[in-house]
């Protein structure tokens, strides 16, 4: 039995901070506000933050065909690290996570290897080749939380409709990439102004917003659960605020590298700032971190895309896309929370209560009898990140050298400590 007192209170569901002391039992928060009872473990908060543990939908992870790049144990001792709780990881594996076997094997692998929570994702169609959708029933039975292709966007629309059609019947969640595969292929950058002095292929932030419109018509003809992964452009916004209106099952998440870096970022031809879809402009940014704040836009998640240093130390356009996260997901959204864009119930509304929410799992609220899932943190406390100093496998982040605020201090999963030795 764990004790947590003297907290700040983050609660996402009331969108309140009030000061009190939770109390962890048998992997669930049993008490909030109550004295510690006897025997339990009092672990002294001293002011600090408490809030439900981070849910990140879209992390990717090496196992199999990549694990030099990210293993389970790697990504959960960063995740542990960051107050990342629970992992919701991609299918975009070599080859790719498409069958009943492989989910189950890489369950295992994950079960054994992380010291937090891993929820996996299948593939949509078999592949993710876009040509024959996956066996959804026998997925969701063994464990699938949601299907996607990640970033392999099927063009093919009847597929598309025929695995919407599907899912819809068995109540699965698809998850999409709206990106125009025709607009934005052999894009490195968004396109403008900063592109053209560059000389990098750039693609309009419209190749978003055509596939999203595409997306929402099959999902009014099939009723399908519909989560965009990542909204990052202010064209996209009146349509995702239509397609809620009009009732539709649709949700939207977005990148914390788009909510906190612009297409600047890449100045002379940095790399670690190739992510995809490409980083947007400043008023493109704004416009998302204000739906963000607003509830219009759903989810932050990290998207944390591992790559190796031969990846990435290439020209531009041939360089890999994708940053880590887990650690830097945490410090990163501070930024907007000190820059006084989102408050920090807003941001746990975002990173732990909707993502729990819109997969069905009990995770990402700070209420008695919820699941003892917390991250324990100091968002004011600063310090200089070091790339070389991350517990990942790979090491590709955009904020290397940055000044940045918040650190994790203390994690728990079920009620046990995975990450800090003491909060002090």
């Amino acid at each position: 039995m764990i004790h947590i007192a003297n907290a700040r209170l983050i609660d996402p569901e009331a969108l309140t901070i009030r000061d009190g002391s939770v109390t962890l039992e048998n992997g669930l928060i049993t008490a909030i506000g109550a004295e510690a009872p006897e025997g339990a473990e009092v672990i002294d908060a001293r002011g600090k933050c408490l809030a439900p543990g981070i849910v990140d939908i879209g992390v990717k992870i090496g196992e199999p065909g990549e694990r030099h790049k990210e293993s389970f144990r790697s990504a959960g001792l960063s995740a542990a690290a960051g107050g990342v709780t629970t992992m919701i990881v991609r299918p975009d594996t070599t080859p790719a996570l498409d069958s009943p076997e492989m989910l189950e094997f890489v369950t295992r692998r994950a079960t054994e290897a992380s010291p937090v929570r891993v929820r996996h994702m299948a593939a949509l169609t078999k592949g993710r080749e876009g040509r024959e959708m996956t066996e959804i029933g026998f997925l969701l039975d063994a464990g699938a939380v949601a299907f996607t292709d990640c970033d392999h966007v099927v063009e093919n629309t009847k597929v598309l409709s025929r695995a919407f059609t599907y899912a819809r019947s068995l109540g699965a969640l698809v998850i999409a990439h709206p990106q125009d595969p025709g607009l934005s292929a052999g894009a490195a950058v968004t396109s403008g102004k900063f592109a053209s002095l560059r000389g990098l292929p750039g693609v309009s932030p419209m190749a978003e917003r055509m596939a999203f419109d595409r997306d929402m018509a099959l999902v009014e003809m099939t009723g399908v659960r519909y989560h965009a992964d990542q909204i990052t452009c202010a064209r996209s916004l009146p349509a995702l605020e239509r397609a809620k209106k009009n009732g539709l099952d649709v949700t939207a998440g977005v990148s914390i590298h788009h909510l906190t870096l612009n297409d600047l970022d890449v100045g002379d031809y940095r790399t670690f700032f190739k992510v995809k879809p490409p980083l947007r402009s400043e008023d493109d940014r704004i416009a998302v971190v204000e739906a963000v704040a607003s509830g219009l836009i759903d989810i932050i998640s990290s998207m944390h895309t591992p790559q190796d240093e031969e990846s990435k130390r290439l020209p531009y356009e041939e360089a890999a896309s994708g940053a880590v996260a887990l650690e830097t997901f945490l410090p990163a959204a501070m930024r907007l929370y000190h820059a006084g864009m989102i408050d920090l119930p807003q941001l746990f509304r975002a990173m732990a209560l909707n993502p729990a929410k819109r997969l069905g799992l009990p995770q990402g609220r700070l209420a008695e009898g919820a699941p003892a899932d917390l991250v324990l943190f100091d968002p004011d406390a600063p310090f200089v990140l070091d790339r070389f100093t991350l517990k990942s496998k790979s090491k590709n982040t955009p904020f290397d050298g940055e000044r940045m605020e918040g650190r994790v201090i203390a994690t728990f999963v079920a009620g046990r400590q995975v990450f800090g030795a003491e909060a002090k």
